[in-house]
């Protein structure tokens, strides 16, 4: 099957990716073949650098179904390994490119690098294989910087939901399975769906407006707590989303649960009855952002 091919992380496909993608999409339209991203898992930084890997948007799912949710017909997940970082630039177009994925054009960002101690660029390619079209493309700014995904995580990770949203082009979100807590919120008043997230990234302790997307696809607002609960002696970070007028059980089940808006940093408060007034603050201000 031959393609056209768009190589890279992709990690939280951000609105820089999507520029990528616009690329792959015209070239694929223009040479009558079928869209791929060709990407990694773990991340390469993981095994070749591990002291600088940085925490991932997504899980490898979300990001599959990201992509192809942006219009991707094939995302080929390649196995990174040490043995696999070794290979040389001849073999990886060889084996990789020729063989497995049929490029006709390969969509790259400005800095592409790949191979043994990254050696191969854009022009080995071209050398390499004549035949395929390599296309670069240049890389995309908001606020007068260059979107990435690098950036998107130090906002995520300082709170700032409004600047991660407008770098993705969509609402930052966490995803994992609901499981089991300590029930406190329902005591309170107020009960929780435990939310044990997948991703590497934490968003900064705090209390969100968000909205959950249900295994069944609907969407459910609400206000959540991500932190360590300092009021009622936590000392594990822990996600507590409580979703208005909603009853039903959802153990077991994986919520997305969207960062709509940050209200105020998690704190300690003298009491119980303090802990619940501030609450009832939050959820009307959740409420107010959700609207």
């Amino acid at each position: 099957m031959t393609s056209v091919v768009a190589i890279g992380n992709f990690d939280g496909v951000h609105r820089g990716h999507r520029h990528v993608l616009a690329s792959l999409f015209d070239a694929g339209a223009r040479l009558g073949v079928a869209s791929c991203v060709y990407t990694f898992h773990p991340a390469p930084t993981a095994i070749v650098a591990p002291k600088r890997h940085q925490p991932r948007l997504q899980t490898m799912p979300n990001r599959v179904a990201t992509l192809h949710a942006a219009g991707v017909a094939r995302v080929e997940v390649e196995p990174f390994t040490a043995a696999f970082a070794a290979w040389g630039a001849e073999r990886f177009v060889a084996e990789v490119l020729t063989a497995r994925l049929g490029a006709r054009a390969l969509i790259v960002g400005h800095d592409f690098r790949f191979g043994n101690m990254r050696a191969g660029d854009a022009d080995a390619i071209r050398r390499l294989a004549p035949a395929i079209e390599v296309i670069e493309v240049t890389g995309l700014d908001h606020g007068g910087e260059p979107i990435s995904s690098s950036r998107v995580r130090a906002a995520i990770a300082a709170g700032d939901v409004d600047l991660a949203a407008a770098l993705l082009g969509r609402t930052a979100s966490i995803t994992g399975p609901v499981i089991h807590g300590e029930a406190r919120g329902r005591t309170l008043g107020f009960p929780t769906a435990n939310i044990e997230i997948a991703e590497e990234i934490r968003p900064a302790h705090g209390v969100y407006a968000v909205r959950a997307r249900l295994p069944d696809g609907r969407f459910v607002g609400g206000v959540a707590n991500i932190g360590l609960r300092p009021t009622v002696g936590g000392n594990r970070y822990a996600v507590e989303a409580h979703l208005f007028e909603f009853a039903e059980d959802l153990y077991g089940q994986t919520v997305e649960l969207e960062l709509v808006g940050r209200i105020r940093e998690e704190r300690r408060f003298a009491s119980i009855d303090a802990l619940v007034a501030q609450i009832r603050l939050d959820a009307a201000a959740a409420r107010g952002l959700l609207q």
